[in-house]
This record gives structure tokens, sequence and C-alpha cells, in this order.
């Protein structure tokens, strides 16, 4: 280039009105209009309107007319109003216009797989295949800006509570945390592994044995495990560790630390503190333990009520020991019946066995099972559902666990139906506590962790360890916005014997534990303080905050859902001698040098 850029396009306003500027970007779009051309031009603020004429320079005007889409260019000239009338009242800086008296073709580009432009309909692989093209675009700049100023506010906000960042390491021992670990294979201890870290829990519970007191980290965590929306083999956490504290102190950080993050970047309030539900109750009335409580529908049990029927279904669903459960779909009695056929069949999609719905009306019920209900059923069904004239009451029994997640499943949906999405409040946060601490693995045969082996049980169920270790609730608390958990943290054991009590009931050996955690446990031997803390998704949190569809969409360079990248080729093959250098061999599989066919 043969001058200094001075300012951003989308910085330029009219109070800028007869200054000459300095600008450089790429082009969106070029308009010929015969003796003028007109060229918008973009770079990460914004688009400000060039105007190339050959009356105030004649080699610019005569080069604007090879500018095609995304070359790169620069340009300098004057800051005018635009005549009356020729206003964009879309773009913030539409009132001003850019007359060229340079330009220069910094680069030419060839053309594009697809446009740089919001709302385009082009399939995610191409998007990630050309993912430096797909980050030009307006909304996913604006989602990574967003990223950065979250994690320049929890910066600030952290530091400011007396928080220290420490960085962990990257490379560090596989130890059991729940999912499959990445393992890295070291050249210069041939045969041995490194694991990549499926997050910091051991080393930041470390730092509060060493006495930090206060730790925080912006972490990268890895995890080999099947990816959906919400998740990647790589991922961010603000992780966070507290020293003498109890779940009150980190729940009310945390809550602080969000009221913060959205106040600071996007000017909304949020209200603290945050509702509490156990996880019993959770279960009960959403029928998950990441409920969106931005709306009604609570599941209500009917099944003393349905007992006392002729409805034979339900009954035989009782004496099985199940359970039948409803929602009230408010203002949804207008639904037709083709509607309703829909629902019972993403009902038995869920897994249920069939749907019962009654439309309330002003005479009564409109229902195919309403005969096998005598009217002072039908009362008691209104009653207990809060039921009135236009809602629409859905049914289902099974055994609980179905009846829980198919009903919690259709709660969502319905709303989504119903359009309730868009009335309620953007953004709805919750406290979901008191988790089992262990749950049964069916293929293992064996008691397993909830949420991690290193979470405290609570003090009062501490004495169950030994005889119902099903009926122990955790010190753990998760936190759920608009149905998603969004981070999860718990009180930590800090005493050696029961974190030798929980291992041993995880089936986790004495002579095990002291081989995959012989430095925790150790170091639980010279004076641990009480700690907790807690881990909020950075890319969950941006993702909701954006209204981005999945994670992958405030990520920069994200893996698809096969855990690849498709612009680089990884994960991709290495050569024979990288593989001689560690000592690793493969077997049954057909080997290929770098580059070739697979």
């Amino acid at each position: 280039m043969r001058f200094k850029r001075d300012c951003y396009c989308g910085d330029l306003s009219s109070k800028d009105i007869g200054r000459e500027v300095s600008i450089a970007g790429w082009v969106q779009r070029r308009r010929d209009h015969g003796g003028l051309v007109f060229v918008d031009l973009r770079d990460r603020s914004g688009i400000v309107q060039v105007v190339f004429s050959p009356e105030r320079n004649a080699d610019a005007h005569r080069l604007a007319h090879r500018l095609r889409n995304e070359f790169v260019i620069a340009v300098r000239g004057e800051v005018m109003r635009r005549p009356e009338g020729t206003e964009n009242l879309s773009l913030p800086t539409g009132d001003i216009e850019v007359h060229a008296n340079y330009l220069e073709i910094i680069n030419p580009s060839k053309p594009l797989p697809f446009p740089i432009e919001d709302d385009i309909e082009v399939s995610e692989d191409v998007r990630m295949r050309y993912r430096y093209l797909d980050l030009r675009r307006p909304s996913m700049q604006r989602n990574l800006m967003m990223r950065h100023r979250v994690c320049m506010e929890v910066r600030k906000f952290l530091s400011s509570e007396g928080f220290i960042e420490i960085e962990t390491p990257i490379l560090w021992k596989d130890t059991p945390e729940g999912a499959r670990s990445y393992i890295v294979p070291s050249r210069v201890n041939p045969g041995m592994f490194f694991a990549l870290p499926q997050s910091p829990q051991l080393c930041k519970q470390l730092l509060m044995v060493a006495g930090f007191d206060k730790y925080f980290q912006i972490a990268r965590c890895f995890r080999d495990e099947d990816l959906r929306a919400d998740r990647q083999p790589e991922f961010t956490q603000i992780d966070i560790e507290m020293s003498f504290v109890d779940e009150d102190d980190v729940m009310s950080l945390t809550e602080r630390l969000m009221r913060h993050i959205f106040k600071s970047c996007m000017e909304v309030e949020i209200e603290i503190p945050f509702p509490r539900i156990p996880y019993k109750e959770a279960m009960e009335r959403f029928g998950t333990d990441k409920p969106d409580i931005r709306f009604g529908m609570e599941l209500v049990d009917v099944s003393d009520i349905v007992s006392l029927s002729n409805f034979r279904i339900f009954r035989e669903v009782l004496e099985r020991g199940g359970v039948v459960k409803g929602i009230n779909a408010k203002g949804c009695g207008r639904i037709s019946r083709k509607e309703l056929d829909e629902l019972a069949g993403f009902v038995t999609q869920m897994g249920g066995k069939g749907l019962a719905w009654m439309k309330v009306t002003g005479e009564g019920v409109d229902s195919p099972i309403a005969k096998f209900f005598h009217e002072g059923l039908i009362f008691k069904l209104l009653d207990r559902m809060g039921g009135d004239p236009g809602d629409l009451l859905l049914f289902l029994g099974d055994s609980k666990d179905i009846v829980l997640d198919v009903l919690g499943r259709l709660r969502v949906h319905m709303a989504e139906k119903a359009g309730l999405m868009d009335k309620v409040e953007r953004f709805g946060f919750v406290w979901v506590n008191q988790f089992p601490m262990f749950e049964y693995n069916e293929e293992e045969g064996r008691l397993e962790a909830v949420h991690h082996p290193f979470t405290s049980p609570l003090d009062e169920d501490i004495p169950l360890l030994s005889t119902d270790p099903l009926s122990v609730r955790a010190k753990a608390y998760d936190i759920i916005l608009n149905g998603i958990e969004v981070g999860g943290g718990s009180i930590r054991i800090h005493d050696r014997d029961l974190q030798m009590k929980i291992f041993s009931i995880i089936g986790l050996g004495e002579e095990e534990a002291r081989k995959k955690f012989s430095f925790l446990l150790e170091a639980f031997e010279f004076g641990a303080p009480p700690h907790g803390g807690i881990a909020p998704g950075l890319d969950r949190i941006v993702r909701i905050m954006v209204g981005a569809e999945t994670i992958r969409d405030v990520i920069a360079f994200p893996k698809t859902q096969k855990a690849m990248d498709l612009m680089a080729g990884a994960p991709s093959r290495v050569s024979e001698k990288q593989l001689k250098e560690l000592n690793i061999a493969l077997r049954d599989i057909d080997f290929y040098e770098e580059g070739g066919d697979l």
C-alpha cells in the first residue's frame, strides 16, 4: 500500500464531512451508473459508499470499472453529504459518501462460492470449507466481536473481585472425568501419552490447596464425544474456583458475573438472584433438569384423579406402577384434528405410546376420552390443570421416566408451535441444584458419579453413602439459560478419606485411585481448604446472546458434527516417519502417506 489507513469505514459520520480520509477493505458491491461508479466498501466496522467520478480523478474512475466483489482496495477521498433523496437509512453511514481522489487495487478476488451476505442459503459444509469467507459475513463478525467483549468483561469483573488468572496445562495426565480423552503420544517418553484436559478440574483444586484462594481462567477444554449443535471436541469455559465458600457464595458470584456481562455487552438488565429449583422438583415440574422457565405449561400429576375413571389405558398404566401427567397448552383449544394427530406422532417419535387430549370449551370438554370421566372427575381435572375455555389439555401415561422425558419435550414443542418463544422474556436464568450424587450404569453394572467424583455430598446425606448411595444428593448446581445448561459446578471434596470413599463407591479401588490421582490425594494430606467453583460455557452463553442456532456460529474455526475441519482437512494422516518417531504402528488400517487418498 502507498498510504496508511486512518479510519474504519463504519466509523465515518456526518461529523467527518469535508475531511479527507484513507480507508481500505473489501468491495461489497459495485454499481456502474455510466458517468459515476459507486462502490460499497466494507471492513469489520461496517460499510460506506465510495463514489468515483472522472471529474475528480480520471485514473481512479477508470480503475474502478475493474472492481468486482471482494476485491481488496484502498481509497483516499473526501467525505461529503449524500444528495438529498439518495440517503440510505438502513446504513449507519447512509447520509454520507466518500468521493475518491485515489484508488489502489491491493488484491483481486476469484468468483465466490457464496455471497458475503447474511441469510444466505448455502450448506454448512460449504461454509466450513470456506470458513475464511464465511467469517467475512457481518453476522459472523458481530458474533466473534461479541465473544471478544464477553471475554474482556469476564476478565474485568473477576479481576475486580480479587480473582487471579492462572493458566493450567494443555498436556496433562489422562484421568477419568466422564468422557473420552484425546491422547497425545510422547516422543521423548516412548509408549507413554499425555491427555488433553477435559477441564482444568484437578489443577484448579490443586491451586486452592496452593493457597491462591480465587482462581479463574478462560480455559480450552477437550472431549472426544459424539457431537451435536451445542457440543464441540474443543470448547471454552469460564473456569472459576474459590476457597472457603459454600454453594451460596459461588451462585451469588456467578449471578453478578452474568448480570455484568449482559449489561456491559448488550445493555440488558438481568434480575438477580436467579430462581433455585432442586433437581427432583425440576424433573417433576418440567420433565428435565434443564428447564426453560420463560413460560408455563408445567407438568401436572393427575394419577389420583384418572385412577377413579373408567379409562382402561390409564388405569392399566397406574396398576403397573406408572404415572399419568398432563400439560395445559393455554389458548391452544382451536387446534385442528390434523395438528392433534401430528402431536401424537411427535409423542410416539419421542418414545411415548400415545397422547390423550381434552379441549376445554364453555360447555365442558371436547375429547374422545371424556365419556370415561363422570362430571365430577372432569371438574377435578380442570381444577388441577387450571383449564379454562380455549385451553388444550394433553395427557400421557407410562413409566415415570418416559412420562417426564416425553412431556418435557412436548412442553417445549408446544411452546414453539404456539409462538410463545417470541412473546416471553428473552433471557430466563434458573439454578438447578441438589442433584443425585450417583446414578447406576446398567451397561457396566456399577454406580458412577452424576457430575464428577470430586463433588461433595450434602452434609446431611453423608451417612447414606454406606447404606443407600443412590439417595445421596450432591452439592452440585447447574445454571440454565432458556432451557440450555450453560454452566455447572459444585463444592468439592477436600478430605482425603471422603474422596477415597467416593472412589470406592464408583468402583475405583485404592490401588487404582492412587495410580490415577496420587497427586490429588497426597495434596489433601497437606492442609486442603474447603473449596468450590463453577465453569460457565463461553460458547453456549455467547450463542444465546447473539441468537445463533449452534455454537459453531460463535467459534472462529469449529469442527463439523463429524469432528472434522473441512477447511484445513483435519484430522489427517501423518507420515510413516512421524509414526516411527513416536513408536506407533497402525493396525487394521490401510496406511497412506500424508496427502494420499483415504
